[in-house]
């Protein structure tokens, strides 16, 4: 799954000066016996909102970090992007080949932070909500009120082949999911989610944990509709929130810390969880995380001790400001994050059929001639070049640059060639092939105060205009909450990875997808990546991987631009042995290996 790497404009909240003062002294004193502190503060860009990551709506990475720290999990990847087994909450192993059969089993000692025991109903449920399988409508407009029909708001590459309900053991401990077909990335495909009592007792009204997640059981297996339509409901939307709920049950840990305080768009505390058992425990008792989407201001709270880590929006200035400060220490790296352009097909604007009377030749015209004049190599060149010297302009939707596959996939995906270097004078010929008179307006959602993408459109703007576009900027605080939405017709934000499977860009090109958020649909790319999720050999799957991003191309969608650069900061006088991932979690991998200040 990927998860939606956004900013928006919140104001960061410190701690009580007396407080804060006291902290410090604890802080200072601990340090200097070679103590790792007892509390840090860590800055990030978007408040949390959901403890429900696996929702298309909760899908975003200001979730998904909190609920690293709060949930446990099956796996995980490390710093190197290997995946590592966690076998603290259950173990799964692959017991048959034909039919591929993977074997789920839940620890004995698993429980949730209420006390109620994990057992095998918590990945049923989590099978039942991204699977897709029950569902009884492809789309809701409204998540949480189905009218009765049933609707998991999420979507799998893999859990959709397995056809056949997943079986449990007589003492409830064991999952077992069959296969119809193989499953290339089978190691990353079920993992817990939300607990499945809690999911039971709010949406069916049962006071009991246990009989709550019998009910859930009687539900999958005899197929209720009115059951799962309310599980559903509750399932999709009833873990939102953006201020500490007054309700325990809607936030409980299986992890290492537990959430103690949230004050909206201020700040967030997670404390150890006293009764976890597991191999990562928190290595710091408490952490609270501040939010600001503007990094210059985390730099001077790093600078006065307000700030104790955080991972920036990578700018010149930032860097320049960070290397003023005597007490940090600055990594810089590459990201699992790569910018991209999106254009809507979808919403009546000028990328959409609809507009040229259902003419999709037309509007993909249109798009082309867009793109044609985007100029990717100008914003790599400008803004990225200056803190990654090596920067190059990414030409793949599906692979990393780096990886082995990706020199043959981006060749055959063709982007290079069909988009070029924002040539304008070939986009307004393709206008005028198309028979489309501009100035067509577009409007361009931007984060109301990020200034890298700000600076981005100022760039963009400007030449787009030479080839017949008015490029009309559309800021908005709540920009990432209404990706999707259908309101703007262009928008550029960043995609972060959370693993390295070959079936996880499925969710955004896929007809219906979990992250696709422009409308799009092609059912000859739909089918390839049928094909890719069933298929086992390495240069098969780079075969395939290249025709879906020559389609993508082709049918202009859109188009890569940038591997986004990293910075990770942190007191080195307060924490020490901090190595942020590449992947999703970036900066909160590791919290187990958090220490003190590091000795020379």
């Amino acid at each position: 799954m990927a998860a939606i790497a956004v900013t928006m404009a919140l104001t960061a909240c410190s701690a009580p000066e007396d407080e804060s003062e006291e902290q410090a002294r604890q802080d200072s004193d601990r340090a200097a016996a070679g103590e790792a502190p007892d509390a840090i503060t860590i800055g990030w860009n978007q408040p949390y909102y959901s403890y429900n990551d696996d929702t298309s709506d909760g899908n975003a990475t200001a979730n998904s970090i909190v609920n690293y720290m709060l949930r446990g999990n099956l796996f995980y990847y490390d710093e190197n992007q290997e995946l590592v087994r966690d076998e603290s909450l259950g173990t799964f192993e692959k017991t048959s080949d034909d039919p591929l059969t993977v074997e789920y089993t839940v620890a004995d000692d698993a429980t949730w932070s209420d006390g109620t025991p994990m057992d095998a109903t918590d990945l049923l449920l989590q099978f039942v909500g991204t699977s897709g399988n029950l569902n009884t409508i492809d789309s809701s407009d409204d998540v949480g009120n189905l009218g009765g029909e049933v609707y998991f708001n999420s979507s799998s590459p893999g859990l959709p082949l397995v056809t056949e309900l997943p079986e449990l053991s007589n003492d409830n401990k064991t999952l077992t999911l069959v296969y119809s077909e193989p499953f290339a990335d089978w190691e990353v495909a079920l993992d817990f989610g939300v607990p499945a009592h809690v999911t039971a007792m709010k949406a069916l009204g049962i006071d009991d944990p246990q009989a709550a997640k019998d009910a859930l059981v009687e539900a999958v297996q005899g197929n209720d509709k009115a059951a799962l339509s309310s599980l559903a409901e509750f399932w999709n939307t009833g873990y939102d929130f953006t201020a500490m709920p007054d309700d325990e049950m809607l936030h409980l840990s299986s992890g290492a810390y537990e959430l103690t305080d949230y004050v909206e768009g201020e700040y967030l505390t997670l404390t150890a969880n006293p009764d976890y058992k597991g191999e990562l425990p928190a290595s710091i008792n408490e952490v609270t995380i501040t939010y600001s989407d503007d990094p210059l201001a985390q730099v001077q709270q790093l600078q006065n001790g307000e700030l104790d880590l955080f991972g920036p929006q990578a700018t010149t200035d930032v860097l320049e400001a960070l290397e003023a400060v005597d007490q940090a220490q600055v990594n810089t790296g590459v990201e699992g994050t790569y910018e991209h352009v999106d254009l809507v097909m979808d919403n009546g604007g000028p990328f959409d059929p609809a507009t040229y009377g259902g003419d999709a030749e037309t509007a993909r015209q249109v798009r082309t001639a867009f793109l044609t004049a985007y100029p990717r190599q100008d914003i790599v060149d400008t803004l990225i070049k200056p803190i990654n010297p090596d920067a190059e302009v990414r030409n793949s939707f599906l692979v990393t640059p780096g990886s082995p596959a990706y020199d043959a996939v981006s060749e055959a995906s063709g982007m290079d060639d069909a988009f070029g270097d924002g040539d304008t004078e070939a986009a307004a010929q393709i206008l005028a092939d198309a028979g489309v008179e501009g100035p067509i307006d577009v409007r361009f959602l931007i984060p109301a105060d990020n200034q890298r993408r700000s600076d981005q459109f100022d760039i963009v703007q400007p030449k787009l205009a030479e080839a017949g576009f008015n490029l009309i900027a559309d800021r908005r605080g709540t920009w990432g909450e209404d990706l999707g939405s259908g309101t703007y017709d262009a928008v550029s934000f960043g995609w972060q990875s959370t693993s390295t499977a070959v079936t996880e860009s499925q969710a955004t090109f896929y007809t219906g997808g979990l992250n696709n958020l422009i409308g799009y649909s092609n059912p000859e790319v739909d089918a390839l990546f049928d094909e890719l999720a069933v298929t086992t050999d390495e240069g098969e799957q780079e075969d395939i991987q290249g025709q879906i991003d020559a389609i993508l191309v082709e049918d202009a969608i859109g188009s890569t631009v940038f591997q986004f650069p990293s910075v990770e900061a942190y007191n080195k006088d307060v924490v020490g042995n901090v190595t942020s991932a590449p992947l999703n979690p970036t900066i909160f991998y590791g919290y187990w290996n958090w220490t003190g200040p590091e000795t020379e």
